[in-house]
């Protein structure tokens, strides 16, 4: 008798495990469950994916939706649906909101507004600060937590551990990896007078490559007498890389793509559009990062999408706030990038599926195998299209890479097996689910 699916995708080629491939996937109450020649199984649905390539569900592990707090910028729906537009089926959300994501009660605040309202599923990083450094251990294992996020120099937002023994105190109570934006707020107090007046460019001088290389040795260094586990968010310099490479037993690390495609000549052009922490910096740096790629050093791609309103980012810098949009760009530029050669589609994969699913633990998430989520981000390597602002689901409305032309686009997000974008459309209600990790699993 011939098997019977919920959901077949029949004709594409699959990137997973056994590199890429024509196969058919069978998905059976939200999850994989066969994958191989399915021309005889029926289906409730099928779906025609010939001439296009079925990765597993991308996984942005660094954004900023707003809420609570700053919803004129962003929303949990409104950023989650620039995230399946994009062709994302999971984010990790960051605590720098208002109130503060820092402790049990603001976390269950962020799950209740999310569950069944955002688009894709979702975590919530929680913030470390010193008045909570007792209770991370606790706050890590909650439902919904993506682990422990701190700021050791100052961005967005309220939350700021800049010492050592601030950083140990949360360290050592830590059993998950901790996330970390690793700039040295010491040395950016000092170098305040390096902002010129309505000049970004002059961004990376104040934020200079010494501030983020300083602040990441120092984080390796309390890291390892705390016998903890530390994730670098948006690695920005070529001497990071060099650093981090003799430092992988502790510490793995991110790109983003804005680091890996701009770079310090395009303030000219952007302005404060371009305007992030830790700064887009010259040539040398984005090439140093590139080369963390290729190394293997680089483990996972955040968007670290950050809005805020064209009218907020026009003030003159350095009043201007850093952030940009990044979640709906995170697979065409990156696909650009796979098509122009400068990575394989599955350095791709494994840097935005596998690689979150193995260093945080995700459970039944991030592979095309039997018995996880059937979450898939369906892209067409050879669409050629152009970014626009017009595009964007973010409230925020921009982009940095307005005009921008790519090759490769996300056609489809489907998650748990429901089709949740297809072809630049939304086309089901939120239905977003809190993301499960092994290492804190309901009992």
């Amino acid at each position: 008798m011939a098997q019977t699916y919920d959901l077949i995708l029949t004709g594409g080629t699959v990137v997973n495990q056994d590199g890429q491939g024509l196969r058919d996937i069978g998905v059976l109450g939200g999850r994989i469950a066969a994958i191989g020649d399915l021309s005889r199984a029926s289906a409730g649905e099928t779906i025609d994916c010939r001439g296009l390539h079925i990765l597993p569900g991308v996984v942005d592990s660094q954004v900023h939706f707003r809420e609570p707090g700053l919803e004129h910028k962003e929303d949990l729906e409104s950023g989650s649906r620039a995230a399946v537009l994009g062709g994302v089926t999971a984010v990790f959300e960051m605590p720098n909101t208002n109130p503060l994501t820092t402790s049990e009660a603001a976390l269950a605040d962020k799950l209740r507004r999310a569950t069944g309202r955002m688009h894709c599923d979702f975590a919530f990083w929680v913030g470390g600060t010193r008045d909570n450094a007792r209770d991370v251990g606790e706050l890590e294992r909650l439902p919904g937590a993506a682990g422990i996020k701190v700021f050791m120099g100052s961005s967005t937002g309220d939350l700021l551990v800049e010492d050592d023994e601030g950083v140990a105190s949360i360290l050592r109570n830590t059993r998950r990896r901790a996330a970390f934006h690793s700039e040295d707020e010491f040395r950016l107090r000092e170098r305040l007078g390096e902002r010129i007046e309505n000049d970004p460019s002059s961004h990376p001088v104040w934020r200079d490559e010494i501030a983020a290389l300083t602040c990441t040795q120092r984080l390796v260094r309390i890291a390892r007498a705390a016998r903890a586990r530390i994730h670098v968010l948006h690695i920005s310099t070529a001497e990071e890389i060099a650093f981090l490479e003799h430092h992988k037993d502790v510490a793995t690390c991110e790109a983003t793509p804005h680091h890996l495609t701009m770079s310090a000549d395009d303030y000219a052009r952007l302005g404060t559009l371009l305007q992030m922490n830790p700064p887009v910096r010259s040539r040398r740096h984005r090439d140093g990062i590139w080369h963390g790629i290729s190394q293997g050093v680089v483990d996972v791609l955040g968007s670290d999408h950050a809005p805020h309103t064209l009218e907020e980012k026009a003030k003159k810098y350095p009043a201007s706030p850093s952030g940009m949009t990044g979640v709906q760009t995170l697979v065409p530029i990156m696909l650009d990038h796979v098509n122009a050669g400068r990575l394989t589609l599955e350095r791709f994969v494994d840097l935005s599926s596998h690689g979150p699913q193995r260093i945080f633990g995700m459970a039944r998430k991030g592979r095309i195998a039997a018995g996880y989520d059937a979450d898939f981000t369906i892209v067409d390597l050879k669409r050629r299209e152009t970014i626009t602002n017009a595009q964007q689901g973010s409230k925020a409305g921009w982009t940095p890479y307005d005009g921008r032309q790519v090759t490769g686009w996300p056609v489809g997000t489907l998650i748990r097996g429901s089709r949740v974008m297809w072809e630049g459309e939304i086309v089901a209600p939120g239905q977003g689910r809190a993301v499960e990790f092994s290492e804190a699993l309901p009992v």
